[in-house]
């Protein structure tokens, strides 16, 4: 028995080790036409050691991937969050675009509109370098 919980104390440590060196695993989204639930809302925490140009502090591994199946007309991304929030898109042919929080939004960001079918990796960053919290919201309504 006393080997039993020396054994267990490696995986309790490596555990908490990767937990607070801030690893983090993308999230899949595969959005379809007229996918369910609307909005689809997810959440996490935005930040992370990798520095960009424009959109602070974001993680080495996006927060979410969106898998689209074909092209939308209209979609329309509304991130929630405190502190400085940014959000980063890179699509997979190489172009990504940065939309800061907006003095006005009151840490409220949108990005909508026409999106082609292909893959989207979104980071939650933070301008200030900060973590924070942050709801996500991906719809399909211009509402």
């Amino acid at each position: 028995m006393k080997t039993f919980k020396s054994w267990m104390v490696i995986p309790t440590a490596l555990a908490m080790l990767l937990t607070s060196a801030g690893v983090t695993r993308s999230e899949t989204l595969q959005i379809t036409p007229g996918f369910e639930p609307d909005p689809l809302v997810v959440n996490g925490t935005s930040g992370g050691t990798r520095t960009t140009k424009s959109c602070g502090q974001v993680g080495t591994t996006p927060n979410h991937v969106l898998q689209l199946n074909s092209d939308v007309n209209y979609l329309r991304l509304r991130l929630q969050s405190s502190g400085q929030p940014t959000l980063l898109i890179e699509e997979s042919n190489g172009k990504s675009s940065c939309v800061p929080a907006d003095s006005f939004s009151a840490g409220v960001i949108e990005s909508p509109g026409y999106w082609q079918k292909g893959s989207y990796s979104i980071y939650i960053g933070d301008l200030a370098g900060g973590q924070h919290d942050y709801t996500l919201s991906i719809s399909r309504s211009r509402n």
